[in-house]
């Protein structure tokens, strides 16, 4: 168990963090000696020796002192070619960049067993909440039925103000924004792309099954309205943005991202703000329940420290449901109980309706209730973009098996 000489790529939010976090933490054992930055003139809330500071990834490569290289940035392609190489080089990795992640799993699993060095990610998905170590170690069967739960921190903590505060929508996000939990260009997260490639990662560990984040349904909420937000108010919902893997008879699965009609007895409903919730369920164990803040410097920090000193301890993915024969495949072909609201996108003859349960018609909008496939619904994505739509999963799965204990 050698002591952590750290190369850290990106001093932003998260890598200040980090930097504060590694000083207090007394038994970590660990010491950052080289810090990559784009800039060495830019101010910078943390003050550190000027000596620490380099504006090229080949002096933390290169240098044999250094034994883990942290990766912090948010540019996926430079993220990549970091890590690649210095898993390349032999040097262990850890990484919070799940679009990155989400991409290239298979090329950096390859790496890793050509290599020998150890690649740990838990920071990429669910920020404090340690869910990728916990699937590889505590549910390493084949037991497993689904997860599920609310992966993004930013439009969880937009869509807590808007049905726990009654803001609007544009202003619920204005704060997020003001906050530090929303970017000034929030797309990546309102639009679920953020919980998609965090998705792609869970389901890795949780199935054994990579698929790409572009054979993946995602629909996010940047389209919600003061109509959906009353329909649900008027079911006694409140909608949330959740993402899904769920085994399916046959062994098959599927997983998507979509808002979601959550009612009060779900554990999912009272997890507000910036936190994240995530329901794990199994043949023998039904459910187990995981929650933590799920965006922010600190928390990021604080699991990148746990994979800091479990790579101390040589821990590594072991990937052990990969090898699992046979593995489920993965499928887009079941119905979805949807709600679709829109004006002049005329989405009821449009889509390709199984059966519709449900219509309203006003002089401003329409919605449906309705079945329809999901594989018609990811070959209908162009439609989909209009943005006179919105689109709300009515969940089917495990119906009346999810009540909160009484």
């Amino acid at each position: 168990m050698n002591d952590m000489t750290i190369g850290l790529v990106g001093f932003g939010t998260v890598g200040q963090a980090l930097y504060k976090v590694i000083g207090r933490a007394a038994n970590a054992h660990a010491s950052i000696t080289k810090i990559c930055v784009r800039s060495l003139d830019k101010p910078r809330d943390v003050e550190v020796p000027a000596g620490l500071l380099t504006t090229s990834p080949d002096d933390i490569l290169s240098d044999p002192s250094i034994n883990l290289v942290v990766e912090v940035i948010d540019n996926a392609e430079a993220s990549f070619r970091i890590v690649s190489e210095a898993l390349r080089r032999g040097k262990n990795v850890v990484s919070g960049n799940k679009a990155m992640l989400a991409r290239h799993l298979p090329e950096l699993m390859e790496l890793q067993r050509a290599t020998g060095a150890a690649l740990l990610y838990d920071a990429s998905s669910c920020g404090s909440i340690p869910v990728i170590r916990n699937l590889e170690e505590y549910y390493d069967n084949d037991l497993l039925l689904e997860v599920k739960g609310i992966l993004n921190g930013s439009s969880n903590f937009i869509l807590s103000r808007v049905f726990d505060h009654g803001e609007d929508y544009a202003d619920a996000l204005l704060r997020a924004q003001k906050l530090g939990f929303a970017e000034s260009d929030p797309t990546h997260d309102v639009s679920g792309a953020d919980s998609l490639n965090k998705l792609v990662i869970i389901t890795l560990h949780a199935i054994g099954v990579y698929v790409a984040p572009s054979g993946i349904f995602v629909y996010g909420i940047p389209t919600l309205g003061d109509e959906d937000i009353r329909y649900a108010r008027e079911k006694g919902m409140k909608i949330k943005l959740v993402a899904q893997v769920v085994k399916l008879p046959d062994n098959r699965f599927t997983m998507f991202v979509m808002p979601e009609f959550v009612a009060p007895n779900r554990y999912i409903y009272a997890v507000d703000d910036e936190y994240n919730g995530v329901v794990i369920r199994g043949e023998c164990y039904d459910r187990q329940f995981m929650f933590g803040k799920g965006a922010g410097g600190y928390p990021t920090a604080s699991s990148l420290l746990s994979d800091i000193t479990a790579l101390r301890h040589d821990y590594r993915y072991e990937y052990k449901k990969t090898a699992f024969t046979p593995r489920p495949v993965y499928t887009t072909d079941l119905p979805l109980k949807l709600y679709a609201r829109f004006s002049t996108t005329d989405l009821a003859t449009l889509l390709p309706w199984k059966e519709i349960r449900e219509e309203y018609r006003s002089p401003s909008y329409r919605y449906v209730v309705g079945e329809i496939m999901l594989s018609d619904l990811l070959k209908s994505s162009s439609i989909l973009a209009a943005a006179d739509i919105f689109l709300c999963n009515i969940p089917y799965f495990f119906a009346g098996r999810d009540d909160l204990p009484s």
